[in-house]
């Protein structure tokens, strides 16, 4: 390897774990207001899989490395750039946007014609180094690892936004949460608990139902074994949640609605099993219930979050950690739905 190379993870072609190489690409330069970042973790998503296999919509230029999350040391920033120099702890937000828009100025970058994550249109962090805007440089909280810093941006400021922004979430309130060992899941439970919520999480596993009653998880329910519709009211006493957070579509999308009090309101940012579901909207309007959508969130919620990780009123959770070389096997675990938390690659 030389100066201008670094060692990466890519694929120069769509398709299954077997299209993920490790081996030389070319080094990234900062350009004006950018920084390059020598990267010490980057964290695993389900958005790393999907990139991978090919999303029509969302064309990634080949060979590709991706990846939206990573933490590391500023090499070096481009001109212009004030707010990271050389030699600082830093992480990545990973949500980029024109900057410009309406939108952007408005804050809400997260509803920017352009916004997308890092790591699916353009290089991400599943390498030595890589290069973002200035604006997407955050210093890593006080005590934190690189590997536990790469394990927050995505699933903590999805969660936030979801939770925060768009359930209000509150003291009292009942909250469901869908897939207590998904990286939203176990981010929402904490989050939803800071907030005084009561907390209902479901997996289909009883060991991480348990670690999700370690992260403040009042109920839990193994829905292979429970109908989690039945079992939440009766958890509520037929009441029902006053939110659902949900990332897995189809029929659990669709009995989720209807586990919700009046006026109650369910938050959706993905999809992992099923993008169509079947709904009586008449449930929906004559019990005045939200349906939001929601994608990552905006840049300050990120810095928001982040204020309560040096007190650990929230922390990273970490399934594994991989060396660089091994993403594939990561993402093998990720598929394979064997994690409670975030995978993490280690780069050295």
């Amino acid at each position: 390897m030389n100066a201008s190379t670094m060692k990466a993870v890519f694929f120069d072609k769509h398709g299954g774990l077997e299209v993920l190489k490790y081996g030389e690409m070319p080094k990234p330069e900062a350009g004006p207001n950018e920084v390059l970042i020598e990267l010490r973790a980057a964290a695993l998503n389900h958005l790393d899989l999907a990139i991978r296999e090919g999303i029509p919509q969302w064309p990634s230029p080949l060979p590709h490395i991706p990846g939206s999350d990573g933490s590391g040391v500023v090499a070096e920033v481009g001109s212009g750039v004030a707010n990271a120099k050389p030699g600082d702890r830093v992480l990545i937000s990973p949500g980029l946007s024109c900057g410009t828009c309406s939108a952007c100025r408005e804050g809400d970058d997260n509803l920017c014609a352009s916004y997308h994550g890092l790591g699916t249109r353009e290089h991400g962090t599943y390498a030595e180094f890589a290069k973002v805007p200035a604006s997407n440089v955050l210093p890593i909280p006080e005590g934190l690892s690189f590997e536990e810093a790469a394990a927050i941006p995505m699933v903590f400021l999805t969660a936030w936004h979801m939770l925060v922004r768009l359930g209000k979430v509150k003291k009292e309130d009942y909250v469901l949460v869908h897939g207590a060992g998904s990286g939203v899941g176990s981010a929402a439970v904490q989050i939803a608990k800071m907030f005084g919520a009561r907390v209902i999480t479901t997996s289909g596993d009883d060991a991480k139902l348990a670690k999700a009653r370690q992260l403040g998880a009042d109920e839990t329910v193994n829905y292979r074994t429970t109908d989690f519709a039945q079992e939440v009211r009766r958890l509520t006493s037929n009441r029902g949640v006053d939110i659902v957070v949900e990332h897995i579509g189809g029929e659990v999308f669709a009995k989720s609605i209807m586990v919700l009090r009046r006026g109650g309101r369910l938050v959706t940012c993905g999809v992992t099993a099923s993008g169509t579901a079947s709904i009586d909207l008449r449930y929906i309007f004559s019990r005045v219930l939200t349906v939001y959508g929601s994608f990552v969130g905006r840049s300050a919620e990120l810095k928001e979050v982040l204020k309560y990780f040096p007190a650990r009123r929230l922390k990273p959770v970490i399934d594994s950690i991989f060396p660089l070389p091994q993403a594939a096997e990561a993402q093998s675990r990720m598929a394979e739905r064997k994690h409670f938390g975030k995978i993490v690659l280690r780069i050295e």
